[in-house]
């Protein structure tokens, strides 16, 4: 089993790096937010302070999950999230070809499915069992 670190490792670091990006861009962008959670999700009028909250609060999580804490919470966590926003895009999936970057989306669900599955596996830098 020792063969399974590095690559939960890596996709542990893998997923957390993209779902970082989208927790910054609340921070840097929170009109792009608002655009995406008007769009894909059917909520409008959010105001900034909102994206600064449920980003500190996407950050909070991230920072668990890239070190391995409470893994069933904030591996089923960051599964939930990307599962909702990979399933939220059904409509850009419809039209494949000028949605491409959209279909990277299934791979990463891939991943977070199998990080959570294998959690007690993902070992490598990670915190122990609390």
């Amino acid at each position: 089993m020792d063969r399974m670190r590095l690559p939960l490792f890596l996709l542990r670091i893998g997923v957390f790096i993209v779902m970082l990006m989208w927790t910054l861009d609340k921070f840097v962008r929170p009109g792009h937010a608002a655009g995406i959670f008007k769009k894909f999700y059917g909520i409008d009028g959010l105001s900034p302070t909102v994206f600064y909250v449920i980003g500190a609060l996407e950050l909070l999580l991230l920072v668990g999950f890239v070190t391995g804490t409470a893994k069933r919470y904030t591996y089923g966590l960051v599964l939930l999230l990307h599962a909702i926003s990979t399933l939220s895009s059904y409509q850009q999936y419809l039209a494949p070809f000028d949605n491409l970057l959209f279909f990277a989306a299934w791979p990463m669900l891939a991943a977070c499915i199998a990080l959570y599955l294998l959690r007690d596996l993902d070992t490598l830098w990670a915190m122990q069992k609390m």
